[in-house]
C-alpha cells in the first residue's frame, strides 16, 4: 500500500466522527458533507510531516471550516422561510438521501438542531466540541483564536441558552411536558379520543397570517374541533414535532430535519390544553427564546 492509499484508508477511519461532529455544527447533512470532503483537500495539499495525530488535526481542520460556513450563513441572513424548507417537504431532490438526513437529525435530536442554530458560530462551535464531543478548551480556544477563559465563557452562555435560564416552577414545567408528550403522540397515531381528554372543552386554537396563507384557519374553537384538525390529513407534521421551552413554558416545535417550520405556542391550565397559538411567521420564530426541556 502506497502513502496515498494509506492516507485515503486513514481519513475514511475518521469520516464518521468528522461527520457527526459537522453535522451538529452546521445542522445539514449535505453542508457538513462538503465541511468533510473540503478537510481533505486541506490534508492533501498540507505539509503531513508535521501532522502527529490526525484525528486532532482532521478535527481542528472540520471546526474550522464549519466556523467559516456558520460565519457565512450568519452574513447572508435573513433568508425567507421557504428557503430553509428541507428538499423533502419541497419535493427538490438532492444528492442526499432526505430520509437519511431525517433519520440523522431525529437521532442528534431534531429540538437541539433547532436550538442551536440560535447560537453565535462561536457559541455554537465551543457548545459542540466540548460539551457534545469533550474537545478541551484550550484546543477549542485555537480553533476560535481566543483566550481559554473566554472561550470557556462562549460554552456557558451557549449551555445556558441551550438548557434555559428561567423556566416554571419544576413540577408544573414537568406536568406540562406530560400533558405535551400525550399530545403529541395522540396526534402522531390520529387518536381522536385521547386528544378529546386532553384538551379543555372551550380550547381556541389561532393561526397567525403565515399559516393561514398555507391551508391553517384563522381560528378553530372546542375540543372536537381542535382534536378533527389535529388527527386529519396535515397534523401540523407532529412526525417532525418535538416538545421544547418557549419563552420558559412548554411547547411544541415543528422542525423537518432541525429546520424550524412551526411554533405552537401552548397554554395549560387544569392538566389540559386550553389554548394552541401556531406560529409560521419567520420574524416571530426568529425572536422566541426556546431552550432544551430538562430530562
Amino acid at each position: 500500500m502506497d502513502e496515498h492509499d494509506r492516507l485515503v484508508e486513514c481519513f475514511e477511519a475518521e469520516r464518521p466522527q468528522l461527520r457527526a461532529m459537522a453535522y451538529r455544527m452546521l445542522g445539514s447533512l449535505p453542508e457538513a458533507e462538503d465541511a468533510v470532503q473540503e478537510s481533505w483537500l486541506h490534508l492533501v495539499r498540507a505539509d503531513r510531516s508535521t501532522v502527529s495525530n490526525l484525528g486532532a488535526w482532521l478535527t481542528r481542520a472540520v471546526a474550522r471550516i464549519c466556523l467559516d460556513m456558520l460565519r457565512a450563513r450568519k452574513v447572508r441572513r435573513e433568508e425567507p422561510l421557504d428557503a430553509s424548507v428541507p428538499a423533502s417537504i419541497t419535493g427538490v431532490q438532492g444528492l442526499i438521501d432526505p430520509e437519511e438526513e431525517a433519520e440523522l437529525a431525529d437521532s442528534v435530536g431534531l429540538a437541539l438542531l433547532v436550538v442551536l442554530d440560535r447560537l453565535s458560530p462561536a457559541e455554537r462551535l465551543a457548545f459542540v466540541l466540548h460539551d457534545i464531543f469533550a474537545i478541551p478548551f484550550d484546543e477549542i480556544a485555537l480553533i476560535l483564536e481566543r483566550g481559554e477563559a473566554a472561550t470557556r465563557q462562549l460554552a456557558s452562555r451557549a449551555r445556558r441558552r441551550v438548557r434555559g435560564a428561567e423556566t416554571a416552577s419544576g413540577a408544573d414545567c414537568i406536568r406540562s411536558r406530560e400533558v405535551v408528550t400525550a399530545f403529541l403522540t395522540a396526534s402522531r397515531e390520529g387518536s381522536f379520543e385521547t386528544l378529546l381528554a386532553l384538551l379543555d372543552p372551550d380550547v381556541v386554537l389561532r393561526a397567525d397570517r403565515v399559516a393561514v396563507s398555507r391551508g391553517v384557519a384563522g381560528e378553530i374553537r372546542g375540543a372536537a374541533s381542535v382534536a378533527r384538525l389535529l388527527t386529519g390529513r396535515t397534523r401540523f407534521g407532529t412526525r417532525f414535532a418535538r416538545p421544547v421551552l418557549v419563552d420558559g413554558t412548554v411547547g411544541v416545535v415543528v422542525a423537518p430535519r432541525g429546520r424550524l417550520l412551526l411554533l405552537l405556542h401552548l397554554t395549560i391550565r387544569g392538566g389540559k390544553i386550553a389554548e394552541i397559538e401556531v406560529v409560521a411567521d419567520p420574524a416571530h420564530l426568529h425572536q422566541v427564546r426556546l431552550a432544551i426541556p430538562d430530562d
